[in-house]
């Protein structure tokens, strides 16, 4: 389907959001593992790809050239628009709003601050990197729980997978991963629950990755 494209990806990351996308779409790809314990996103070959040496990176071929795409949400947006079945946002421009608006949240709102370098910098202030992240979580889950009342069905967004679902369940993953009680946040749980039995949210479980050992 369309040109032969790289997904350089990290099992350590909420970059899994983006595999799910992959498998909704059915778009083949062939997946390319960076270590991030080990430190490859700063090789020089690594930066080649993504001078930032953050992952995720996609590496597509446009107008008979390779270029990337970093950052998730930019990612998500040209899958979107490069192969727009099926549809991951909705049709008018208020309720696709309404969904990057629940991405943004969580992409910007939360994942930032419990990333390896952030985590790293509290440990060197003399913090505790995991009660850090759980209280990160926690608060900004509290905020999120709030907007999904107004917007939710079975999913994020009424009853449609949207983008935004794909970006709640990693960052669940990584809730559960910093002993965040999850019992306080029920639309979230629940919405989570059912999307863990769909197939391309199976595909792109951490577990279920090449780098996953």
């Amino acid at each position: 389907m369309g040109s032969k494209i790289y997904l350089l990806f990290s099992n350590h990351t909420n970059s899994s959001l983006l595999i799910t996308a992959l498998a909704l779409k059915g778009v083949d790809y062939e997946y390319r593992a960076v270590n991030l314990l080990k430190g490859e996103q700063y090789s020089d070959e690594f930066k080649k790809v993504n001078p930032n040496s953050f992952v995720p990176t996609l590496v597509v071929n446009e107008n008979n050239k390779q270029e990337s795409i970093v950052e998730s949400m930019a990612i998500l947006e040209y899958l979107e628009e490069k192969y727009p079945q099926p549809n991951l946002l909705p049709k008018d421009a208020l309720n696709r709003a309404k969904v990057r608006s629940i991405c943004e949240s969580i992409v910007s709102g939360i994942q930032p601050l419990q990333n390896l370098v952030i985590l790293k910098k509290v440990e060197e202030l003399g913090g505790n990197k995991n009660q850090f992240a759980n209280s990160v979580i926690s608060d900004r889950f509290r905020c999120l729980e709030t907007l999904l009342k107004q917007t939710s069905g079975k999913y994020c967004f009424g009853d449609q997978i949207t983008l935004a679902d794909l970006c709640l369940v990693p960052q669940v993953y990584n809730a559960y991963r910093f002993s965040v009680d999850m019992s306080a946040f029920p639309i979230i749980s629940s919405i989570v629950e059912r999307l863990k039995e769909e197939e391309a949210f199976k595909k792109a479980h951490p577990d279920a990755q090449p780098d996953s050992a």
